[in-house]
Parts: C-alpha cells; sequence; structure tokens
C-alpha cells in the first residue's frame, strides 16, 4: 500500500501502523512522488493527504483514474467538510479519512478495502483464466497437446516449473496460464533478466531500503515481494548473473529473503516459474549457470515446441491474429489468399508465433485490398514477391491508412495513433536488435535513443532479445 504525506509525523505513524498489521508500506511525502510510484507498480491502497504542496490529493487521484489505475484511495483531510467528502468521491475515492484520526479506525477502513481488493482480483483471476484458456487453445497438434497435459498436472501444485522454447514460442503466455488455473490468488509478476541491467537486478528482484545505496531515498519493494501469495515468472533466467543465481537459490531453499541494505528476512510466498531459450545444460558446463539452481528450477520441464515442428497450426493461428488486427485496428480484413497461406505454411519461422503475428501484423497495415496476399509478407529468407513494383515504406503507409480512414471511420479507435506506433515500434525495435545481434548499446545507436530508453521499451513491450552473430 501507498502512503503520501508531507508531514513525516504523521507518514512515519501511519507505516508504522499499517505495516504492524503485515502491510507492505512504500511512503511518500508529496504529491509528485506518490503518482510516480502509482505509476511505477501497483498497490492495492492508497492513503493520500488532501493538501500537499505540489499536487494535491485530489490532483493524484484524478491523473490516476486518468491513467486507468485502479488502486483504492483514501484521501486524508484535516477539514471535515461536505464539499471534501463530496469532491473526492466523484472523483473516485473509496472513502476519506478526517485528521486526527483513530489508528483503529485506519485499521479497519483499510481492512475493508483490502477485502473489497481481494474480491475484485478474484473476479479478475476468473475472468484471466476464461481469457487464457481461449488464448492458449491455438493449437491442436499432438505437441501442443502434451503441453497442455503437463500445464494441467503442474497449475493446482506450488512446484517450480522451468520452461524452455525459442524465442517466440510463447514462454510468457504458458506461464500467465499456469498461473491461472492454479488456486494462487496473488499476482503474476514477471521479470526479464536480459533486459535490465546487472547492477540493478538485485534491488528489482529484492527491492531495497531507504539509504542502501546512492539515490535510494524511500524503501521500494521487488518483485519477490510484489508477487506474495503469486508467482513470478523470470524471463531469460540464464542470463543472471552467478553472484544473484546463488541469491535465488537460497530462495528456493529457505523461502525467505532480505532487501537491498535490509537486515529482517522476508518470507517468500511466491511460486517460481522461470523460462529460457538456451541450452541451461551446455551453459552448466560453460560454468555460466551453477548446477544447484538449475536443479531446483527444473522440477517440472516444459519443453515449448518451435512452429516449424507443429505447421499444422499455423492456420489457426493465422485466423486468430487477424481476428486480433481487426479488433485493434479496426480493419476489416477477411483473411489470406490460397498462395499466401501457402507460403505462411512453407515459411521456416525462425522467430515462431510471434514472427507470425508481426508479419500477419504488417501485412494488415499495408496491404491493399482486404485479403492478404503473398505481395503483402516480407519474410525472413523469403524473396519478397513484385519487388520492382514495391513503394517506399512511407508511401505505402499513407495509403494504407487513407484506406482505413475511408472504409467505415465509426469502426476506427478512437486511440488510433497509440496503436499503430505500437505497431511499428516493436518490430522496429526487433528487427534493429536481430542485426545488431542482440548487442543493446549498438541497437541504440542505431535507432538513435538512449539506451536505458530502449531497455525500457524492450520491458514494456515484452521483446526477447536473441542473442548471436549481426547481420550482415
Amino acid at each position: 500500500m501507498l502512503i503520501a504525506d508531507d508531514e513525516e509525523s504523521i507518514r512515519w505513524v501511519l507505516e508504522r501502523a499499517c505495516t504492524q498489521q503485515g502491510h507492505s508500506v512504500v511512503a511518500v511525502g508529496n504529491g509528485t512522488a506518490a503518482l510516480a510510484e502509482l505509476r511505477a507498480r501497483p498497490f492495492d491502497v492508497a492513503l493520500i493527504d488532501i493538501k500537499m504542496p505540489d499536487l494535491s490529493g485530489l490532483d493524484v487521484l484524478q491523473q490516476a483514474r486518468e491513467a486507468r489505475i485502479d488502486t483504492l484511495f483514501i484521501i486524508m483531510t484535516a477539514q471535515n467538510t461536505m464539499a471534501n467528502a463530496i469532491e473526492a468521491t466523484k472523483r473516485g475515492a473509496y472513502d476519506y479519512l478526517t485528521k486526527p484520526f483513530d489508528l483503529e479506525q485506519v485499521a479497519a477502513l483499510i481492512a475493508r478495502a483490502m477485502e473489497l481488493r481481494r474480491l475484485t482480483h478474484d473476479l479478475e483471476r476468473l475472468r484471466g483464466e476464461l481469457e487464457q484458456r481461449h488464448d492458449l487453445v491455438i493449437g491442436r497438434t499432438p505437441a501442443m497437446q502434451e503441453v497442455y497435459k503437463l500445464i494441467g498436472r503442474v497449475a493446482p501444485t506450488d512446484a517450480t516449473v522451468l520452461i524452455q522454447g525459442e524465442t517466440g514460442t510463447g514462454k510468457e503466455l504458458i506461464a500467465k496460464t499456469i498461473h491461472y488455473h492454479s488456486s494462487r490468488g496473488g499476482p503474476f509478476m514477471a521479470l526479464n533478466c536480459s533486459a535490465i541491467p546487472n547492477e540493478l537486478l538485485e534491488s528489482e528482484l529484492f527491492g531495497y531500503e531507504r539509504g542502501a545505496f546512492t539515490g535510494a531515498v524511500e524503501r521500494r519493494i521487488g518483485k519477490f515481494e510484489a508477487a506474495a501469495g503469486g508467482t513470478l515468472f523470470l524471463d531469460e533466467i540464464a542470463d543472471m548473473p552467478l553472484a544473484l543465481q546463488a541469491k535465488v537459490l537460497r530462495v528456493l531453499q529457505e523461502r525467505e529473503f532480505t532487501r537491498v541494505g535490509g537486515r529482517d528476512a522476508i518470507r517468500a510466498e511466491v511460486r517460481i516459474i522461470a523460462a529460457t531459450n538456451q541450452d541451461l545444460e551446455a551453459a552448466m558446463r560453460a560454468g555460466r549457470f551453477r548446477e544447484d539452481l538449475f536443479f531446483r528450477l527444473n522440477v517440472v520441464r516444459i519443453a515449448v515446441p518451435p512452429l516449424r515442428e507443429r505447421r499444422a497450426d499455423v492456420p489457426e493461428l493465422i485466423e486468430f491474429f487477424l481476428d486480433k488486427v481487426n479488433r485493434e485496428l479496426g480493419t476489416a480484413l477477411v483473411g489470406v489468399s490460397a498462395e499466401a497461406r501457402d507460403l505462411l505454411l512453407r515459411h521456416s519461422w525462425p522467430g515462431n508465433v510471434r514472427e507470425l503475428e508481426n508479419a500477419l501484423l504488417r501485412a494488415a497495415v499495408l496491404a491493399g485490398g482486404r485479403t492478404l496476399v503473398p505481395e503483402d509478407f516480407a519474410l525472413a529468407g523469403e524473396p519478397r514477391q513484385a519487388a520492382g513494383d514495391a513503394l517506399p515504406l512511407e508511401e505505402a503507409v499513407r495509403r494504407r491508412l487513407a484506406e482505413l480512414l475511408a472504409a467505415d471511420a465509426t469502426a476506427l479507435p478512437s486511440d488510433l495513433h497509440a496503436l499503430l506506433i505500437s505497431a511499428v515500434e516493436r518490430p522496429l525495435i526487433e528487427v534493429v536488435l536481430e542485426r545488431a545481434g542482440g548487442n543493446q548499446v549498438k541497437a541504440a545507436e542505431m535507432l538513435g535513443i538512449n539506451r536505458n530508453t530502449l531497455r525500457k521499451k524492450i520491458t514494456e513491450l515484452g521483446i526477447e532479445i536473441r542473442r548471436g552473430t549481426a547481420s550482415r
């Protein structure tokens, strides 16, 4: 939970009382910091003072609601006026507290808010279970049926799971499916070990105490703590530094951890699912991965087959992704031609399901008609059809947008700009990373952006980095 008040004494009293009640607390001294914390991570409940020197509590509440942050807000005010109560309720506050307040009253109010959050999470979990069940059942081949059987057996347990598969095979989706089919009521949290600098990875996992290092002005909880009662998905576990592997091993063995700069052991009530696109046995032999950690993670192993080994699933995946493109971009595509279907069935798909999705998305944006044809696709390793007639990229995009706008303006989404930017941004970063051989410094230079900005984009867009020789 989050506490925001410019009076240090009130912050101290509330943080101490809430911690004694078993809540994980982040306390800040102004509205700007409160809003930054709300945007950085999920909170169940936020106690926000109505009057702060920069942003008022009501302003924080309004901006959080505009950003679709669903934290329950309790507004604290020194003036018990009807105007404050009405305004707080109008802006979406759960309740309000009048200073000076009784700590028992605060505890009771927080308990009611937490119970509401628990019920809401239960509903969201059930909804997510249905959605994930629909998403995953895209694949009827024997190889995928074996994956489904393993998920069904392991989901009801708390066993640690290791998912192995090439880039783009859907390892995170399988991890989410295991979580949503389990009885764990906590959140699903994911961390890509290759997308975060080594020096920051430990604090991301375990959190840190105030003063633990330069810039640590407030206590911050890590993924192990944020995922309490739920599942923590550690993607690209093979890229984790050896020193940190030892600390993760201790969590798996002792079921407890300590924040960076802290002394108290914190119980790790979390299930671990790890994933990698590398050969961990080879990494062990090379001394890059701890043998004892491997055996702790490898309780149940799920091997996700590459798309080239389940080509019979391609037609169903095409149908699913075209339906998704039509919903998200407001297009009215009816399918792919027989020739295009044959092309997609023949392709080797080194980027697997993600490459297929991106190929269909690019084709949908640039297509000249409602049925996709071979000329609409530019697949890696495949000759581009009608290359002499290809339009410059800017002109092709302009024509496709004009067709979208002319087709049916009422069917277009209201956030077309954001949708199209995101549709272009992900394949752009993936192509540049592939050309840079997975080197993020080189990729950032090619893109003309800051390396930290690139890392943030990689995490936000869920991009998996394929390491290897840069394309020439």
